[in-house]
């Protein structure tokens, strides 16, 4: 009888890691952008941006996750369950990409349709590629600090996505379209599609499925929504992963509006011409400060990323999770408190936000995978992709609120899109509020729901436990 190694070597934890670092050029610019390219780049009033990004997002959410999760769990492959959807769908997801970030000389009737219908193809194909990517971290190793492990790596690499999203892309986009900010859009998501794809297929390559379900342990779909409606880790996850989300992508496709809107320019030129010296140079300083305001964020949100396993490892994911998500939600609020010229004020509670919610950002996908284990536990079959479709049930959920959230709140306040005059006070409260108070919202009900969830560090161990003798 041969015996598998749960053991990961860094070359798999590497090529694991580089499939997320490919979606989240994708997800990250879905967050960060895709209310403000809706309304200020390819010209939608808020109210049909907000239709756009909820609608499409929830009927993806509800309809496509569950749908291909109880695909992936069925598809028998020489490559394994998983890993072949992300070679099917790395080229596709690319080309789709491109087409969604794509404004066409249409009409205002035209331009409405092409937007549904191609926000559709893309998160069907971000759907088909990244819920088998996600499942694909509960079969590739058993052992759960292997998993904490991989987890921080793969991260890593979400972070350096976020990374060039958020510090970048802005100032690439104005310099890329010479000032037009659509032509700048496309140029730039055509080289990331591309950068996308080829990580995408080096994932395929370096990764191997060594959790293989046994042949007696089949079920039906209606027996896998069984074992959920009865997996009380599953129900909490999912609605912290929703709620996560929501806050996400309202604070992230906020700072935008809130730097160009709201935020003092005469302070934010004194604050960071001294950094001008050694810094890149970028188109005026409003892109420079959304840079430095997000990558000093991601930055030490790495630290909190590497820390994570250490103190996961020690105190279980729950707990180290739940006081992360706390102390990071209370940093939020303070934006609320800062006037515009408060510029230094803001950075620094940024860095100190993003380094403890850093610590919890691999615990929250380590957590899933182990509510998979859980299952099996608990009902002697595995069910995998249907746990990860669930998750990503309140992923997408989250994003689709969120971002919709952003546009519609934005409405709200008489936020006018494309104006070339200052906006109402309303308006700039408004960008305020989205950076502060409602996005601290979702955070805190986490937290709450958080005290519920069974899994903590003794449950973890006599779960890893009894699988590896089940396993043999």
């Amino acid at each position: 009888m041969t015996t598998i190694s749960h053991k990961l070597t860094v070359l798999e934890k590497i090529g694991y890691s580089l499939g997320d670092l490919a979606a989240n050029l994708v997800f990250q610019t879905l967050v960060t952008y895709i209310a403000y390219f809706y309304t200020d780049i390819y010209g939608l009033t808020t109210e049909d941006a907000t239709k756009v990004t909820l609608f499409v997002g929830l009927f993806a959410a509800f309809v496509f996750n569950p749908v291909m999760g109880a695909i992936a769990d069925r598809t028998q492959t020489k490559w394994g369950k998983f890993r072949p959807w992300i070679l099917w769908t790395a080229i596709p997801l690319g080309v789709v990409a491109l087409l969604a970030f794509t404004t066409p000389d249409f009409s205002y009737k035209g331009k409405f349709i092409y937007a549904v219908i191609t926000y559709t193809l893309l998160l069907l194909l971000y759907a088909a590629n990244n819920l088998p990517y996600s499942a694909l971290s509960g079969v590739i190793t058993g052992d759960m600090s292997e998993r904490n492990s991989m987890s921080a790596y793969r991260f890593i690499a979400v972070m350096f996505a976020q990374f060039f999203v958020q510090v970048f892309m802005y100032n690439l986009i104005i310099k890329a379209g010479g000032g037009d900010k659509a032509i700048g859009m496309e140029k730039v998501i055509t080289v990331l599609a591309i950068i996308g794809t080829i990580m995408l297929l080096i994932t395929f390559l370096t990764t191997k499925e060594r959790v293989v379900p046994k042949p007696e342990q089949k079920s039906s779909v209606l027996e896998d929504l069984k074992d959920l409606s009865k997996n009380k880790p599953w129900i909490l996850m999912l609605l912290v992963t929703f709620l996560i989300f929501i806050t996400l992508a309202m604070k992230g496709g906020s700072y935008v509006y809130y730097f160009e809107n709201f935020v003092d320019q005469a302070q934010l030129k004194a604050f960071l011409d001294p950094m001008k010296s050694f810094l890149p140079t970028f188109e005026n300083d409003t892109a420079l400060g959304l840079g430095v305001f997000n990558g000093g964020g991601i930055l030490v949100g790495l630290i909190g990323i590497w820390w994570s396993k250490t103190l996961a490892d020690k105190y279980g994911k729950r707990n180290v999770f739940m006081v992360s998500l706390f102390i990071s939600t209370l940093f939020i609020i303070m934006f609320y408190f800062f006037p515009p010229q408060s510029v230094g004020m803001m950075f620094g509670t940024q860095i100190l936000h993003m380094f403890f919610y850093g610590i919890s950002t691999p615990i929250l996908w380590a957590m899933i995978a182990d509510v998979a284990d859980y299952s099996e536990w608990k009902n002697n079959r595995r069910a995998t992709a249907i746990i990860f479709s669930a998750m990503m049930v309140g992923l997408k959920g989250g994003l689709s609120v969120g971002s919709a959230m952003v546009s519609g709140i934005l409405g709200a306040y008489n936020y006018i899109p494309q104006s070339t005059s200052v906006q109402a006070e309303t308006a700039i409260h408004g960008t305020k509020m989205l950076v502060s108070i409602y996005p601290a919202i979702p955070f805190l009900v986490g937290v709450g729901l958080l005290f519920f969830y069974e899994i903590n560090k003794a449950k973890e161990l006599e779960i890893e436990k009894d699988l590896k003798l089940r396993r043999g």
